[in-house]
């Protein structure tokens, strides 16, 4: 299932953003192959948290996961 393999990516990535006093939680992977993430601590508000979300989170996702089109926070 997507999100099961979803949510391990996000458990390989957890400890880099955690470093830097962020984090991620999964709300949903829709049926179109979108992502939500609500990004949490420190990358709730940095301004790099987009950079953040779509150079490391969503590449990393889509080379492991396939049929995600896209992570979007919300």
């Amino acid at each position: 299932m997507i999100q099961e393999d979803v949510k391990k990516v996000i458990e390989e990535i957890r400890p880099f953003l955690k470093a830097d006093g962020g984090d991620a939680e999964l709300v949903e992977v829709t049926e179109q192959g979108v992502v939500k993430l609500k990004l949490l601590g420190a990358c709730g508000h940095c301004p790099m948290s987009i950079m953040t979300l779509k150079m490391g989170i969503e590449k990393r996702i889509k080379e492991k996961v396939p049929g995600v089109k896209e992570v979007v926070a919300v």
